[in-house]
């Protein structure tokens, strides 16, 4: 069965000098040369309609987001967040793309899927647009699951900043297990180990030193993803894949090569196979060095279709960090055996 592809570049959204910018995206290309070419199934999409948003994101702040798109373009939050034009029919598009790879993995249209959008999303929260982000398009998504008759679902996060937004979205929902892995002390500056103490063994983070890298990233697959999914039993997985995790990005240094986001995605989708019948979705959010996000859709996509890694030239060159006493006390804090 095909994977499923959306790319959605909002070549409207900019911001002179941001680094979230439609050249995030000028790597991407020559899919007909893809080993896994045939076995793409590129998606239709429609805008997300707005009593869908309304599922995780409330009338007065997509209100606000009309109103400063009219007043654009302009800086929104300190992140700095900005908006245009274009922005709020590109959230909207966004946010459809990712709920067409939904639909297409719930029907069995695909096995799987991979919503390549921005602008990205897991820091919107359901009250405010911020962190780069405009409308939270894996927990739309993921809401939308929920409504297709689905007990559980499971969010991956691995994009190199904690993804307040969505934790906010799901704080409170038992349906929902969220699990994020991201780099301590840069923004936003929320996902403390001890955070949301009141859903423990179903809200989970994991702040990680600069470099990491792939070996830690893979103890974090076998010590708490897997326990985690064995544990809340989800029906489908979501992935915030953040390609800012890799070791050259400008904004972070989590460690992460090419062959490390395989990796990771290939164990997901092994996962997946195992516990949710194959379901598992994609949604891209940072990663703002253009070769490397490239290089991580590719690794992404090839997990996806089955094929093998590709060679990689670029390994971190730096010593990877010890992080095994923070994995066991997470492991020992939410009860994962």
């Amino acid at each position: 069965m095909a994977t499923g592809i959306v790319i959605i570049s909002s070549p409207g959204h900019k911001f002179a000098d941001h680094p979230e910018s439609p050249d995030r995206f000028s790597g991407l290309g020559n899919w007909d040369e893809k080993p896994y070419a045939g076995k793409l199934l590129w998606l239709e999409s429609r805008p997300a309609d707005m009593n869908r948003v309304a599922t995780i994101h409330s009338t007065e702040m997509m209100a606000e987001v009309e109103a400063a798109c009219r007043q654009a373009p302009m800086i929104i939050d300190y992140a700095p967040t900005f908006v245009t034009g274009n922005s709020l029919s590109d959230a909207f598009n966004a946010a459809g793309g990712v709920l067409a790879c939904t639909q297409a993995v719930l029907d069995g249209q695909v096995r799987n899927a991979f919503a390549v959008v921005r602008p990205p999303g897991h820091h919107a929260e359901p009250q405010a647009a911020m962190g780069f982000c405009i409308f939270n398009n894996i927990a739309i998504a993921a809401r939308f699951a929920l409504e297709q008759d689905l007990r559980q679902v499971m969010i991956v996060d691995l994009d190199a900043h904690h993804g307040n937004g969505t934790q906010a979205a799901f704080r409170h929902e038992d349906r929902v297990t969220y699990f994020s892995s991201h780099q301590e002390n840069i923004y936003p500056g929320s996902g403390s180990m001890t955070e949301a103490g009141d859903a423990r063994g179903r809200i989970i983070n994991l702040p990680l030193p600069p470099y990491s890298g792939n070996r830690t990233f893979a103890m974090v697959t076998k010590e708490l993803i897997i326990p985690l999914v064995r544990q809340r039993k989800p029906d489908m997985l979501f992935v915030s894949v953040g390609f800012d995790a890799h070791w050259q990005d400008p904004l972070a240094n989590l460690g992460l090569s090419s062959r490390g986001f395989f990796q990771l995605a290939a164990e997901l989708v092994k996962i997946a196979e195992i516990h949710c019948s194959g379901r598992i979705v994609f949604v891209l959010e940072g990663g703002y060095h253009p070769k490397h996000v490239a290089a991580g859709v590719d690794a992404c996509l090839r997990a996806l279709t089955g094929e093998e890694a590709a060679e990689t030239i670029d390994l971190c060159p730096y010593p990877e960090a010890d992080v095994s006493e923070r994995i066991s006390l997470l492991r020992h804090l939410h009860n994962l055996n």
